[in-house]
């Protein structure tokens, strides 16, 4: 029996673990076969996703013309000059103050709105307790001069005492027989509560038909009509109502005047304006006016 020495032995020994460490194959993992819908399943997802772009798109551009486009239609053929008038109504007017700037009277004495002539003019007068119009004085004669039925408004501010309003309205608007009753423009809580707003606008309009002897006229937005001076003891005031770009009101109440569109344009005023209609005739008209 040979024996191989002890150091050569373990070198074989070494040897021998070191081949077959480096001999045995490593294990690799095959990638797993990705999963792959059939190809009409493919399609049909694509096309369930497309559809669904589609809807969401539509529904989008049908909430921007619900919301956005209709109810200004009207708005945007008045200022390209297409606006439909309301029907039914021949006697028309308008309402200025200062921004419409100076206006050639000789022109607008000729001037129609659709097939009839103006035939009333409201004139702004004053606000709160010492603004007066700058235009007012020039306004309100020509007006008269030309041979237009005239009014003149006050802007009602309600933190400013409704005593000293009337007051500053009396001081400075002379009405005339014939000329039409005085106007509150009313548009404005100032953070009133309704009873008290309601207690001061009934406060300037006593002081003021105390002085001429006939109802004041009421202007202000259905909405606004609605929410704080649709209580019995506004009932007897003639309503002037500002509603725009509709062809009909959505307020069910009586109204004498409708304030239709602020985007009107007539011959002899160079800015835009306001257009009105009374609801009634000639002479129920002229019976509302001063005596």
């Amino acid at each position: 029996m040979i024996r191989l020495p002890l150091q050569s032995a373990t070198s074989a020994s070494r040897r021998g673990r070191g081949r077959s460490r480096t001999a045995a194959p490593r294990r690799r993992t095959r990638p797993r076969p990705k999963r792959t819908l059939p190809r009409f399943t493919q399609q049909a997802r694509i096309l369930a996703i497309r559809l669904a772009w589609v809807a969401a798109i539509s529904l989008v551009c049908y909430l921007v013309y619900i919301y956005g486009v209709a109810p200004y239609t009207s708005r945007w053929q008045a200022l390209y000059g297409t606006e439909t008038y309301p029907e039914g109504y021949s006697i028309r007017g308008i309402d200025i103050s200062h921004h419409q700037g100076e206006i050639d009277w000789s022109k607008l004495a000729a001037a129609k709105i659709g097939d009839e002539r103006v035939c009333f003019i409201f004139i702004k007068a004053t606000e709160g307790k010492d603004f007066l119009d700058e235009n007012f004085n020039d306004n309100f004669y020509w007006a008269r001069e030309y041979g237009f039925l005239r009014g003149a408004y006050h802007y009602f501010k309600p933190l400013v005492p409704a005593a000293l309003q009337a007051k500053y309205f009396l001081k400075q608007v002379h009405l005339e027989e014939g000329d039409l009753p005085p106007v509150l423009d009313i548009e404005e809580t100032g953070g009133l509560a309704p009873e008290a707003l309601r207690k001061a606008a009934l406060t300037w309009l006593n002081a003021v038909e105390k002085r001429y002897g006939v109802p004041p006229i009421v202007y202000t937005n259905y909405k606004f009509k609605l929410d704080y001076l649709n209580t019995p003891e506004f009932e007897r005031y003639p309503y002037w109502i500002a509603h725009y770009y509709v062809r009909s009101l959505s307020y069910q109440g009586p109204w004498k005047f409708w304030q239709h569109t602020d985007c009107g344009r007539l011959p002899g005023i160079r800015e835009k304006v306001d257009f009105n209609i009374y609801n009634g005739s000639m002479y129920d008209l002229r019976r509302l006016c001063v005596e």
